[in-house]
């Protein structure tokens, strides 16, 4: 998908879409390639049409029997990981960089194999020497996508709603059984880690996002997927889509935990901060830069606090030369270099023109749909309110503590024993009627809560006060916190004694290591 872009404008080229059938994980394949709009072939009939040139990112399948120029492509950081094939028994040669995978008959079927760096040429001569003729020197387009959008990080982030002051953690799995989302190579994190990511990082300081491998998508539905981190997405983890919006997130980080797949190195070569929560080696060819990665990298140790190590990993982070420079040799250059080489399989001058990839669109809006029960400390200092959030106990006990829930929160128990009673929607929604009119029928549906707050968009909110009437808060210019925190603040700026005059008042809230004013006036509703 990466390269498609390479041919466009040319009347001469007519593309055609198959796939081999070879892999187990298929589905979600009939959408994507609805999405790119081209005809399908059967790969019985692809296998019999003669073409000019096929273009693969895998080695899966009967590919020699295409009837045409063969260039392919690597899906991942290079050629990287091991793996059998059905007629080798146990041996696991590296995938693609082999004679197991590269030969048919003793002799290479590949026209073009795509290499991103001469390491890989030279792990290719001594693996299968036969099949170096056929090697070209053709960069990462994929690495180069993201280098051309890195410059656009703060949207990805404010796309993300990553607010000032946010750290963005990313969850990164890929799809082996040793990896992150499997058993972690013998011990299984990833079930407690979750819960604890939520309890141990305050949620106004710290974001979190999951980019999970298609195969584990795809292998066990994104219905499955869903089910397993229900928890883990109702205390505020969105699930980033493996396809479309995976890069953008990546360059959003601030730091990644990931394994020893490639978008956890791809994190590395674009300089973040990378823990390990999974460094099996198991998979990985040893004389790969992965695994040299893997080997070197720091790890994530489940039993000291998880706030700690992100902290330290964060302040003491030096970016690595290494995975920059072995990602690829030719960064900004694979356009060029790959329609050059794909024209001249096809013994085709190239179109007028700089060959160009496309670039990566801006992903939609997707703040944290946060409706687990969090647990909120306060400090109230004259018009300052200090506060912190979190689903776990609050790690202060030199203030107050309240309960924040949000009306959609999955035990409607958590909502008897609410202090503030939150959610957010559009002012005019019919369905829940204006913002006031809410908040007054949560206060009479739950008499014991004190507070209700309905956020109204990314800096504005109205607040209900039992016996102190309605408000509406805004932002100052500059302030960018959740408008929920500003609810919290506000009530415990009631509950310990403050008071609104009739020409309203400044809220001074501090959070995520910043002082966000926040105007406080009466509301007419």
């Amino acid at each position: 998908m990466d390269v498609l872009p390479l041919f466009r404008d040319d009347f001469r080229v007519q593309l055609l879409v198959t796939c081999t059938g070879s892999s187990a994980f298929r589905a979600g394949l009939p959408e994507l390639f609805a999405e790119l709009e081209l005809p399908v072939l059967p790969w019985e009939q692809a296998r019999s049409t003669p073409v000019d040139l096929a273009v693969s990112a895998s080695f899966g399948g009967q590919l020699h029997a295409l009837q045409g120029k063969l260039s392919v492509l690597s899906h991942g950081v290079g050629y990287t990981k091991k793996l059998a094939i059905p007629r080798n028994g146990s041996r696991e040669p590296t995938f693609g960089l082999s004679r197991e995978w590269l030969l048919v008959d003793d002799k290479p079927f590949v026209d073009g194999l795509v290499l991103s760096h001469p390491e890989q040429l030279e792990r290719l001569r001594r693996a299968c020497p036969e099949a170096v003729r056929s090697a070209v020197l053709a960069g990462d387009p994929c690495f180069d996508r993201l280098l051309a959008a890195f410059p656009y990080r703060e949207r990805f982030r404010r796309a993300l709603g990553v607010r000032s002051g946010q750290r963005l953690v990313v969850l990164n799995s890929t799809w082996n059984p040793e990896g992150f989302f499997g058993n972690g190579g013998g011990e299984d994190v990833l079930p407690s880690l979750l819960p604890r990511l939520a309890a141990e990082l305050p949620a106004d300081e710290y974001r979190l996002a999951a980019i999970l491998h298609p195969n584990i998508w795809y292998g066990h539905g994104p219905g499955q997927i869903r089910a397993w981190l229900d928890r883990a997405r109702r205390a505020g983890l969105t699930l980033i889509d493996p396809v479309h919006a995976w890069r953008q997130a990546l360059i959003a980080a601030d730091v990644v935990l990931g394994d020893f797949g490639a978008v956890t190195y791809y994190a590395a070569a674009l300089g973040l901060p990378v823990l390990l929560a999974a460094a099996s080696q198991v998979r990985l060819d040893p004389d790969a830069p992965l695994a040299a990665f893997v080997r070197d990298a720091p790890r994530l140790d489940v039993h000291r606090l998880l706030r700690e190590q992100i902290d330290e990993v964060l302040t003491g982070h030096r970016p690595l030369a290494e995975p920059a420079e072995f990602t690829t040799s030719a960064p900004g250059a694979s356009a060029r270099l790959l329609r050059q080489h794909f024209y001249q399989l096809m013994d085709l001058p190239e179109p007028e023109g700089p060959a160009l990839l496309e670039r990566l669109p801006l992903p939609a809006y997707d703040p944290p749909q946060r409706t687990a029960p969090l647990r909120v400390w306060t400090r109230v200092q004259g018009a300052d309110v200090i506060i912190e959030r979190s689903t776990g106990r609050p790690h202060r006990t030199d203030g107050n503590a309240h309960l924040a829930v949000h009306e959609d929160s999955l035990d409607p128990a958590s909502l008897e024993s609410a202090d503030v009673i939150t959610r957010e929607g559009q002012p005019d929604d019919p369905r829940l009627g204006s913002p006031e009119a809410w908040t007054a029928e949560v206060l009479r549906r739950y008499p014991h809560c004190p507070v209700a707050a309905y956020v109204t968009g990314p800096h504005t909110c109205t607040v209900r006060v039992r016996d102190h009437g309605g408000f509406l808060l805004s932002a100052a210019p500059g302030s960018d916190a959740d408008p929920a925190a500003y609810a919290s603040s506000l009530a415990a700026w009631f509950a310990a004694g403050g008071s609104v005059p009739p020409g309203g008042s400044t809220l001074r809230v501090h959070v995520a290591g910043g002082v966000h004013p926040v105007a406080v006036a009466p509301s007419t509703g």
